[in-house]
C-alpha cells in the first residue's frame, strides 16, 4: 500500500503531536459543554466516541483519496459557546442535540453551494497569512510562558530542537518531544488519570427541535465554527501550498464536515470542521520534506483520533497525563517555521503591510465580541483598512 510506503517517522510523530496539542488543549471545554447539559457520565463517553470517529475518519479517508493532508477537529470555541449557553438551564440534553443538527445543516449548505469557498476567495492573502499567524503565535508564545513554572523542562526542549534543527533537521520534532518526555519521565511528572481501560459505546438522544434553541444554541455555534475554526482552517492550507486548482477541495472538506455532524450529531458531535493548529503542524516541513508524503502525517493523527474515539476514557487518561508544559512547549516549537512563513508572506508586501499587521494583532489579542472570536474579527479589521487604503490611493 502506497501509504506505507510514505509513511515516515517524522510524520507519524508530526501527527502523534496534532493529537497531543488539539486534544489536551480543548478537552476540558467538551467536557465542560456536555456537563453543562446535564450528560451523565455514559452521555460523556458518547460523546468523545462521536467526536473521536468523527475528526478521525474525516480526516483519515480524504487525505487517502486525495493525498493531501486534510485535518479536521472539533470545534473549541463552539463549544465554549455550548458550555456558557448550558449552564444557564433553559436547555436539555435533547434541545443541544437539535441545535447541533441544525448547525450541521447549515455548514453543509454553504459546503455543498461554495459559498463560504467563495467567500474566502475574496480575502486577500496578505490578510489571510496575518490571520493565520496571529492564531499561530498565541500558541508560540505559549511555549515560552511555560518556562515560568518549567525552566529547565522548556530550555531543554528549545536546547533539542536547536540542535536537532542543525544537524537532523527533518526529525527536530520527534526529537525534541523524545527529549521532553524522557525529562519529564525521569522526574516523574506523568500523572495519569487512572481511568479503567474500556471501550466507548455511542449513547442515542433525541433531537428537540425549537426556534430558541436554533437561535440560542445553532446559530451561535454556526458563526464561531465558520468564523473561528473554518476561517484560519483555510488560511493554513493557502499558507501550506495546498489551496487553488489541485489542491484541497475546501467546499467538499466543509460539505463532508457538516453530513459527518449531521450523522454523529445525536451521540455527542457538536460541531467538526477545518483544523488551523493541527493542520500547522501536519502541513509543515516538520511533518515530511516531500509535500507530497504529508497526507500521511494527516492519516496517522486522524488514526489516533478514532482510537481515542474507541477507547475514548483510557486515551483521555494517557494524553493528559502529559504535563502542560510539555505539550505548550512542543507545540510552539512545532509551529515555528509556519508562524515564520505566514509573518513573512503577511508582510512582504509593503502596500499591504500596514493591513496585515492590523489583522495579526486584532487575531493575536484573542478579543471576542458579540460572542465571536478574534479570528473574524481580525479579518474584518485588516480588509477594512485595505480597502480603506485602496480607496486612498485611488483619490491619489
Amino acid at each position: 500500500m502506497r501509504f506505507f510506503h510514505d509513511l515516515s517517522l517524522s510524520a507519524f510523530t508530526a501527527g502523534f503531536v496534532a493529537v497531543l496539542v488539539g486534544f489536551t488543549s480543548s478537552v476540558a471545554i467538551v467536557f465542560q459543554a456536555a456537563l453543562a447539559f446535564g450528560a451523565t457520565p455514559a452521555q460523556i463517553a458518547s460523546w468523545m466516541w462521536a467526536l473521536g470517529l468523527g475528526m478521525g475518519l474525516c480526516s483519515m479517508l480524504p487525505s487517502l483519496a486525495w493525498r493531501q493532508p486534510v485535518m479536521v477537529a472539533w470545534s473549541t470555541p463552539g463549544a465554549a459557546v455550548l458550555a456558557t449557553a448550558g449552564a444557564s438551564g433553559t436547555f436539555s440534553m435533547h434541545d443541544a442535540v437539535g441545535a447541533f443538527i441544525v448547525c450541521a445543516a447549515l455548514v453543509t449548505l454553504f459546503g455543498a453551494t461554495g459559498w463560504f469557498e467563495r467567500l474566502m476567495r475574496r480575502i486577500p492573502m496578505a490578510v489571510a497569512s496575518a490571520l493565520l499567524a496571529g492564531v499561530l503565535t498565541r500558541f508560540g508564545l505559549q511555549a515560552f510562558v511555560a518556562a515560568q513554572t518549567a525552566l529547565g523542562l522548556v530550555l531543554l526542549m528549545l536546547v533539542s530542537y536547536l540542535l536537532a534543527r542543525r544537524f537532523a533537521p527533518r526529525y527536530a520534532v520527534v526529537l525534541t518531544l523524545v527529549a521532553g518526555v524522557l525529562a519529564v519521565g525521569a522526574q516523574g511528572q506523568f500523572t495519569p488519570s487512572g481511568s479503567a481501560a474500556g471501550i466507548a459505546w455511542p449513547v442515542f438522544v433525541a433531537p428537540h427541535f425549537s426556534w430558541a434553541g436554533a437561535i440560542s444554541l445553532a446559530v451561535p455555534l454556526f458563526i464561531v465554527t465558520m468564523a473561528s475554526q473554518n476561517l484560519p482552517g483555510v488560511a493554513a492550507i493557502e499558507a501550506a501550498g495546498y489551496g487553488g486548482p489541485g489542491g484541497i477541495p475546501v467546499s467538499k472538506v466543509i460539505t463532508v464536515t457538516g453530513l459527518a455532524t449531521l450523522v454523529l450529531a445525536p451521540f455527542g458531535a457538536f460541531a467538526l470542521n477545518l483544523s488551523a493548529i493541527t493542520a500547522a503542524i501536519c502541513m509543515g516541513r516538520e511533518a515530511h520534506e516531500d509535500p507530497a508524503k504529508r497526507y500521511t502525517a494527516a492519516v496517522s493523527c486522524g488514526a489516533l483520533y478514532v482510537l481515542i474515539g474507541i477507547f475514548g476514557a483510557t486515551v483521555t487518561g494517557v494524553l493528559t497525563a502529559f504535563p502542560a508544559e510539555l505539550v505548550a512547549a512542543i507545540a510552539g516549537l512545532a509551529l515555528l517555521g509556519t508562524i515564520g512563513n505566514a509573518l513573512s508572506s503577511a508582510l512582504q508586501d509593503e502596500r499591504n503591510r500596514e493591513a496585515a499587521l492590523i489583522t495579526f494583532l486584532v487575531t493575536l489579542s484573542g478579543v471576542t465580541l458579540a460572542g465571536v472570536g478574534s479570528a473574524f474579527w481580525g479579518v474584518a479589521a485588516g480588509s477594512l483598512a485595505m480597502l480603506l487604503q485602496d480607496l486612498r490611493r485611488r483619490a491619489v
